[in-house]
C-alpha cells in the first residue's frame, strides 16, 4: 500500500523548513508590532543603519525591494519620525536616507525584539545544537559559513 502523500510531504526538508520559517516569521512579526514596527520597515531600518546615509534607490537595491515599495515604507518610516530624507552629499539630484536618534533607539529595541523571539523559536536546541544548526542554514542558503561542529 501507497504511503499517505500528507506524512509524506510532511518529511521534506523543504517542508519543514518552510514550517520553521513560517513560525520564526510569525515570532519576529509579533514581537516587532509590539514596537509598532512591521517586519519591512524593521528590513529597511537596519539597512539605513547599515548603509547610511544610503540613497533610496542603493536601498532597495540592497534589501530587494521595489522603489515604489521603497518610497511607501520610508514615507512611513520619516512620519514617524525615525528617518531622514536629505539631498545625497554625493549627488544633489538623489535623496540619502539617515537613521535619526529615535530611529536608532527604536531599531535597538527591535533587535533585542527580533533576538528574544529567535531564541524562543530555538529553544528546544541546546547551545551547540544552534550553532550547528545556523551554520547548515547558510549552508544550505547560500549565505557562506560552515558546520561548526
Amino acid at each position: 500500500m501507497e504511503e499517505a502523500p500528507l506524512p509524506a510531504i510532511r518529511s521534506l526538508p523543504s517542508w519543514l523548513l518552510g514550517r520553521a520559517a513560517a513560525r520564526g516569521r510569525a515570532l519576529v512579526a509579533e514581537a516587532l508590532a509590539e514596537e509598532g514596527l512591521r517586519m519591512w520597515h524593521h528590513v529597511v531600518l537596519s539597512a539605513v543603519r547599515d548603509l547610511a546615509p544610503v540613497a533610496q534607490a542603493d536601498l532597495g537595491r540592497g534589501v530587494g525591494l521595489d522603489p515604489k515599495d521603497v518610497v511607501g515604507i520610508l514615507n512611513d518610516l520619516q512620519s514617524a519620525g525615525l528617518v531622514v530624507r536629505e539631498p545625497d552629499p554625493r549627488d544633489r539630484r538623489k535623496n540619502a536616507v539617515s537613521l535619526t536618534g529615535e530611529g536608532a533607539r527604536l531599531l535597538e529595541r527591535c533587535e533585542r525584539a527580533a533576538r528574544a523571539a529567535n531564541d524562543e523559536l530555538l529553544a528546544p536546541l541546546t547551545g551547540a545544537e544552534r550553532e550547528r544548526f545556523v551554520g547548515m542554514l547558510r549552508r544550505i542558503s547560500g549565505t557562506g559559513g560552515g558546520d561548526p561542529g
